[in-house]
């Protein structure tokens, strides 16, 4: 409209167009002088005006299309894409639910089946009464054989299994569905109970053996002071450093975790091992007490490892939740 107004302002009409405006007329007074340059840059800046005006000038958006706008900045899709959102992520804690429950089922499946036929070669004939009377005999000759051939490879393989055991419990107890839990923590806590638990456990009691080669009554409370001391303290920074490099964790972090944590899993850790390690050290022989000390593994591992992910994961949540906002933020101001 300014545009419009300004062209016809500065439209000029030549004089034949005006017949009453002519210079016929012998008065002056009726005669047209010619316009002048200034006149005429008078004209193209109020054109020019005008049309710049007319560019700047917004052009009502379609409600729609400002809505799709906005919820493309806020991060948010259409309702088929959460659909299909929600329906692969369903699909995928089916499938590690299962995955899972194959593991625990073949796994269990597996030892019951080592446990009940340890006699298969001359059970022919038996009932089922007396291969369940003779089966646990026969396995703890077994595993004293197995002691005797390769002793820390057998600790080994069976700490591997109590600390894998132990992070299930710890998972559950956490509050996770029985078939729902975290297989790559499970196996970290498994792999650090293999590679270190049963080797040093292994040489730590003979090395408690030589300290201490008493043989008074003071020597077993002296063994349990000793153990829940200075083993104590290092088993638990081992077990807590090793898991937070299998994650990848810097080792600020690592430290800033242990610092944390060190003392609370100390202190735990005297609730329970001083009255199972008066067994230990006072009846348990020494190729022995590893078996028995594993079996109280299974309540102590599921402390430890609560006490090693619940900081990590808090910290991840948390770095997860800064993220998320700091973006949101971001979203908004652009």
């Amino acid at each position: 409209m300014a545009a419009a107004t300004a062209s016809s302002l500065c439209t000029v009409h030549s004089p034949s167009s005006l017949p009453f405006l002519t210079s016929t007329s012998s008065n002056p007074k009726f005669s047209i002088a010619p316009l002048s340059s200034q006149t005429r840059k008078r004209c193209r800046i109020i054109t020019s005006v005008a049309e710049d005006r007319k560019a700047v000038v917004p052009v009502p958006e379609d409600r729609g299309s400002a809505l799709l706008r906005e919820l493309e900045e806020e991060g948010s899709s259409s309702p088929s894409d959460k659909d299909s959102t929600e329906v692969a992520r369903d699909s995928d804690i089916v499938t590690s639910r299962a995955v899972n429950a194959i593991i625990v089922l073949g796994f269990g499946t597996f030892a019951v089946t080592k446990l009940l036929t340890i006699d298969h070669d001359y059970w022919h004939g038996w009932t089922f009464y007396e291969i369940l009377r003779y089966a646990p005999e026969h396995n703890w000759i077994a595993y004293e054989e197995a002691l005797k051939r390769n002793p820390v490879l057998a600790k080994m393989a069976i700490s591997g299994v109590v600390y894998s055991i132990g992070d299930w419990i710890a998972q559950c107890y956490e509050g996770k569905p029985i078939f729902e839990f975290d297989r790559t923590r499970l196996f970290r806590s498994g792999l650090v109970g293999f590679t270190l638990h049963g080797s040093l456990s292994h040489y730590y009691y003979q090395v408690c053996e030589a300290l201490f080669p008493f043989k008074q009554w003071w020597v077993v409370p002296a063994k349990v002071a000793f153990d829940q001391t200075v083993w104590a303290a290092i088993w638990n920074s081992i077990y807590f450093v090793a898991l937070g490099l299998l994650r990848f964790e810097s080792l600020t972090n690592i430290y800033g975790e242990l610092k944390s944590t060190f003392w609370p899993m100390l202190t735990a850790g005297w609730k329970l091992w001083p009255f199972a390690h008066l067994v230990t050290y006072g009846v348990i022989p020494v190729e022995q007490r590893l078996l028995w000390v594993d079996s109280v593994e299974l309540i102590w591992v599921t402390i430890l490892s609560t006490y090693s992910n619940e900081k990590s994961e808090t910290r991840i949540s948390e770095a997860g939740s800064e993220t998320s906002s700091s973006t949101s933020n971001q979203n908004s101001k652009e």
